[in-house]
């Protein structure tokens, strides 16, 4: 079902010849908006007295209740990724995220969100012999990590190297899309925190009391894969099978690696780091249990793009990794085509 984040009213007061817009962002109160978001509707309001500018805020939050429930009534299409998220994401223009022509997954966020995924794979058909899974905001608060996700779909797609992408700008969306973006998910959860790890139910609980000191930012959930949005992920791995996992977060400014084969040592400006692994973390589930690479990198800042040189140098030393380090020695041979 689709719903509304927000309400543009457009009030013409008594006399004037010009109508005033105002866009009114803050859901309703809890309970009314329905799952998922559309585009704004238009509320027109002609000849209101001009005193009646002046609460406007009440004004727009009752016309948003009314889109809702108006909404409610009339199911239609779910609105596409880029309606949702393209107001929170830093360096991204609308035909950029068109372009990415991302698609619902199936699965659904903890308030019922779809989750969108876009997979490239080689043009000519062949089977790809590698198969990598990019993630981007599973933590809701870094909104450069699904910004950078997108970017790379579109160099993915020029690249045309034999791998199998699969994209997830946004793990997170209740996150992202929350008044104030936050790094849980809509339960409070860590959603990199949630994996099932040896000794889940006790190291996981004492870390978060004991370490963090009960962060409400830092909570790994009531139990592993308590979440949607981290059971969607696990599936993911357990059926795509990558051999290489890049999950994308902000702001240390740092490279980090968990699982076999020797880490890449920087990508563009970025410089390896490893931090280690922590109870119900990615890299800890897919590195050390699984078996499979995970990349993790944290961008400089989680609101300011890096320049698209950066962006650019960053993925480019991404292949080079793979080449050396995952890519069969046959492909090594003969690469297709430019990587950027």
């Amino acid at each position: 079902m689709s719903g509304v984040s927000g309400v543009t009213v457009v009030v013409r007061t008594q006399g004037a010849r010009r109508s005033r817009a105002i866009n009114y962002y803050r859901p309703p109160p809890r309970g009314v908006l329905p799952r998922g978001l559309q585009a704004f509707p238009i509320v027109r309001l002609p000849r209101v007295p001009f005193r009646a500018l002046r609460p406007a805020r009440a004004l727009a939050r009752g016309a948003l209740a009314l889109a809702c429930a108006a909404v409610q009534a009339a199911p239609g299409q779910p609105p596409s990724a880029c309606a949702q998220w393209l107001h929170r994401l830093p360096g991204i223009q609308a035909r950029q995220c068109a372009a990415a022509q991302l698609t619902p997954s199936g699965s659904h966020s903890q308030q019922g969100r779809p989750l969108f995924w876009r997979d490239v794979q080689p043009a000519d058909g062949t089977p790809a012999p590698l198969r990598v899974l990019v993630v981007g905001a599973m933590h809701g608060d870094e909104l450069t990590s699904a910004s950078l996700a997108l970017h790379w779909i579109a160099l993915a797609e020029k690249a045309q190297r034999p791998v199998h992408w699969r994209f997830i700008p946004v793990l997170n969306p209740d996150g992202l899309l929350a008044r104030r973006p936050t790094r849980v998910n809509a339960r409070g959860v860590d959603l990199n925190r949630n994996f099932r790890t040896p000794g889940w139910e006790h190291d996981a609980p004492q870390y978060w009391e004991k370490r963090t000191r009960k962060d409400p930012r830092r909570w790994p959930g009531p139990a592993p894969l308590s979440e949607p949005e981290s059971q969607f992920l696990h599936a993911q791995m357990e059926t795509f099978r990558p051999q290489l996992v890049v999950s994308i977060h902000a702001p240390y400014g740092v490279l980090d690696f968990d699982g076999p084969h020797e880490p890449p040592q920087r990508l563009g400006r970025l410089r390896l780091d490893r931090v280690g692994v922590f109870p119900g973390s990615l890299g800890h589930y897919g590195g050390v249990l699984q078996g499979m690479p995970v990349v993790t990198i944290e961008l400089d800042h989680a609101q300011r793009m890096p320049r698209d040189a950066e962006v650019r140098s960053m993925w480019n030393d991404l292949l080079r990794w793979m080449d050396t380090r995952l890519m069969p020695p046959a492909q090594k041979a003969s690469p297709r085509g430019p990587r950027n």
